[in-house]
């Protein structure tokens, strides 16, 4: 998949925290990286209007993660984490991420969400569905 596929992207910076001994970033810390990715991304596709969030992150359960690791991070350099929705099922999301330190692609991964009330799946909202469609420059599957 090449990065222009990806129309989100979100620019952070590597902390010390975040990294071991050596300044390259814990394994685990890809995946918060990922989550921050997704929430500015529907920030986006809700034009920030934090009441619609907020019922979507009520509603929004991770089923499936997984990471494939290409190169590392390091210590204070600036990373961009380019998010896209590749599928819409009816009660399922299926998202792509990629991690870039300029052209170095360092990490592919990929979340399924399931949104559910109450302990029941449920049929994601009309209104996501189109915000979504209306985002992407890739139409997701659907």
């Amino acid at each position: 998949m090449a990065r222009s596929d990806f129309r989100f992207v979100h620019p952070m910076r590597v902390r010390w925290a975040e990294t071991d001994m050596q300044g390259v970033v814990f394994n685990g810390n890809y995946m918060t990286y990922c989550d921050v990715g997704i929430t500015e991304y529907l920030r986006v596709i809700h034009a920030g209007d934090v009441e619609r969030l907020r019922h979507v992150f009520e509603r929004m359960y991770v089923v499936k993660s997984t990471l494939e690791y290409h190169a590392p991070a390091r210590f204070d350099e600036e990373i961009d984490v380019c998010v896209r929705t590749a599928r819409l099922g009816g009660s399922s999301q299926r998202v792509l991420f990629e991690i870039h330190r300029g052209d170095h692609h360092l990490l592919s991964g990929e979340s399924v969400y399931v949104y559910a009330h109450e302990g029941r799946s449920e049929r994601i909202p009309e209104e996501l569905r189109e915000r979504i469609r209306g985002f992407e420059t890739t139409r997701p599957e659907e």
